[in-house]
């Protein structure tokens, strides 16, 4: 494996400090747990238990992503639940009984929903002094919570869709880790881009002025093939089934309808769709980082459970190789349901396939 260069030299640089350093190699999201789930006491008890922490930890997995959701934290009025700052503490036990790290990942906030990108009205976190304040206070009371736990990084917020919130969104984040910062010096603090976390968006974000920062990007590409038959995307045919690998021109074809959301795919000049277009796709990061020199982090990536299952195991691999080639750590969407779990039934016939490697390792 070529190691990260970009977290090696910042970790010679003193910027990733080597006492705090966490394993964030190949992971997976606990999605539909804390976040996209029912808000009740009976779906916190049994979606997720410990034997789901020992089951991932068995399987080779070093980390989990958690995405949760403010409401779990707070009230409608900024009040703090004690009970769903219970919930978060309960499993960073579990997980560092197991062996697990762990990133706490803000996907819904006040004022800010990924699924709501382009409604004003209800997305107003970056026209709103009062609600900016508020998304830095709730960072601060889960860093009080959280923040000397050596196990657990942060994510700061889930896909900030509109590339319009460029500038807003970096004062926003110089904000939010300063106060992070004032409560816990160590703490990995991570976030992404514009635009559903797309990679090629890293080269927005600022030169990062703390220590300890990591930058993530999510990965679907190509979305006609991760997502088809996706009834959230509905632009695509929910009646073709789409195999990977492929003839670019039919992947080019298909993607048309997606708009922005497959400019790399229908700009590509490539023949084929395949490893070379995950390669490509990426490059476009690997070269904003270079003058950065910070570690990069994958925090999604996966593919629905409609797709054929070997066509997805292919997929999967090549991802893993071009992921883990630039040393890329990278956690897999998702455990379980969300139409995409790795541990449901569909999976069943190539998860042995997808995974040996990690107990190998």
């Amino acid at each position: 494996m070529v190691k990260n260069r970009f977290f090696f030299q910042a970790l010679s640089e003193g910027k990733i400090s080597r006492s705090h350093h966490i394993k964030l190699n190949n992971g997976i999201n606990l999605g539909g747990y804390l976040s996209q789930c029912e808000h009740s006491k009976n779906h916190y008890e049994s979606f997720i238990t410990e034997q789901d922490i020992i089951t991932i930890s068995t399987w080779g997995f070093d980390h989990v992503r958690v995405p949760v959701d403010h409401t779990l934290l707070e009230d409608p009025y900024g009040n703090e639940k004690k009970e769903g700052f219970e919930i978060l503490k309960r499993l960073t036990v579990w997980c560092e009984r197991n062996g697990l790290n762990m990133i706490i990942d803000l996907h819904k906030t006040h004022g800010y929903d990924y699924s709501e990108a382009g409604n004003k009205s209800s997305n107003c976190l970056f026209s709103s002094e009062r609600l900016q304040k508020h998304f830095i206070s709730l960072w601060e009371k889960i860093a009080w919570h959280y923040g000397k736990k050596k196990h657990v990084a942060f994510e700061l917020l889930n896909e900030v869709i509109e590339i319009e919130y460029t500038k807003k969104w970096n004062r926003l984040i110089e904000q939010c880790v300063a106060a992070i910062r004032a409560i816990t010096e160590d703490t990995i603090i991570i976030y992404g881009g514009l635009q559903w976390n797309s990679a090629k968006t890293l080269r927005f974000l600022k030169k990062p002025e703390h220590e300890n920062i990591v930058f993530t990007f999510h990965f679907y590409e190509p979305l006609v093939f991760t997502h088809q038959k996706a009834y959230w995307v509905p632009e695509l045919d929910t009646d073709e089934t789409v195999m990977y690998p492929g003839d670019m021109a039919y992947y080019k074809e298909k993607s048309k309808v997606l708009g922005c959301r497959a400019e790399d795919i229908l700009s590509s000049r490539l023949h084929h769709m395949g490893r070379q277009f995950i390669e490509e796709f990426l490059q476009e990061a690997f070269d904003a980082m270079e003058g950065i020199q910070i570690p990069l982090y994958c925090g999604e990536y996966g593919v629905i459970n409609k797709a054929p299952a070997a066509d997805t195991l292919r997929w999967y691999q090549d991802v893993h190789r071009v992921l883990e080639k630039y040393g890329i750590g990278h956690c897999a969407w998702n455990y379980k349901s969300k139409d995409f779990g790795l541990f449901d039934s569909h999976y069943d016939g190539i998860r042995e396939q997808l995974f040996a490697r990690r107990q190998i390792e």
